[in-house]
């Protein structure tokens, strides 16, 4: 976990930052819930300029979130190509190192912007809002924005974007939803990866996986794909199709105005 969003603090460790606690003041006097508090307002400030921004310019934003490994590189690698052009597509990547994911993106053609987050365990609204300053939007259709690979702590923070996907992978197993409920509640949409796995895999079943999902009065719909058979592809892209169409209808009055800067 990180030392930036407060996942730090747990039921376990709460007493000592509540009111009369060891840690419940900064060393410079002020409560350090305050303090907690302060970071995730300015951060859903700023994630609402970056919306803007988004709309201004009739651009898609949408957030990828996941566990480590469930495919979300490998899905957007599918996607590109299976687009051919027919939609221009933006990537921002984020993980605590290297720019592996952000080279096979631009392996594909498309404009891609690393950010390296070092011990943070997800994307917050400021480095998303600086990685912009590097990515023309001009043309652009979609910006997909995939969070670091971790199953907590990326859906508590609003970086901007219209949507939430959440990839959820057959090895993983199908109670995930039960187990990670913020997470999965938050999401706007979930995609089941590495479909092609299923026949083996069959202790995973999707159904279950739709219960949970249901048990967190969420009726997100769920889908399942193969990056590496294209399977559940075509379904991808027709949402993705549908939000794009979306967003340009709602935008168009700001997009008439002009664009700005991020």
């Amino acid at each position: 976990m990180c030392d930036t969003c407060g996942c730090n603090v747990t039921p376990g460790n709460e007493h000592l930052v509540a009111s009369g606690g060891h840690l419940a003041r900064t060393s410079g006097g002020n409560e350090s819930v305050e303090v907690l508090k302060g970071l995730l307002d300015a951060n859903d400030h700023q994630a609402l300029h970056n919306r803007e921004h988004f709309e201004r310019h009739g651009v898609l934003a949408v957030n990828l979130m996941s566990s480590p490994g469930a495919g979300k590189t490998a899905l957007l690698e599918t996607t590109i190509e299976a687009l051919g052009g027919a939609l221009k597509v933006a990537v921002v990547e984020g993980d605590l190192e290297t720019e592996n994911d952000a080279e096979r993106i631009r392996n594909k053609g498309v404009p891609a912007v690393q950010i390296s987050t070092g011990s943070a365990c997800h994307l917050d609204a400021h480095m998303v809002h600086t990685a912009l300053h590097n990515l023309d939007l001009e043309g652009i259709d979609v910006v997909f924005i995939e969070n670091v690979g971790n199953l907590v702590c990326p859906a508590s923070f609003d970086l901007g974007q219209h949507l939430n996907v959440t990839l959820l992978s057959t090895p993983e197993g199908h109670d995930k939803p039960s187990k990670y409920p913020v997470m999965f509640r938050a999401a706007d949409l979930v995609v089941i990866t590495k479909s092609d796995l299923l026949p083996v895999l069959d202790d995973f079943e999707p159904e279950y996986a739709t219960e949970c999902l249901r048990q967190l009065a969420s009726q997100a719909p769920v889908m399942e794909v193969s990056a590496r058979s294209g399977a559940g592809i075509s379904g991808w892209l027709d949402w993705i199709r549908r939000e794009i169409d979306h967003v340009d209808r709602t935008s168009m009055p700001a997009k008439k105005a002009g664009g700005d800067t991020a």
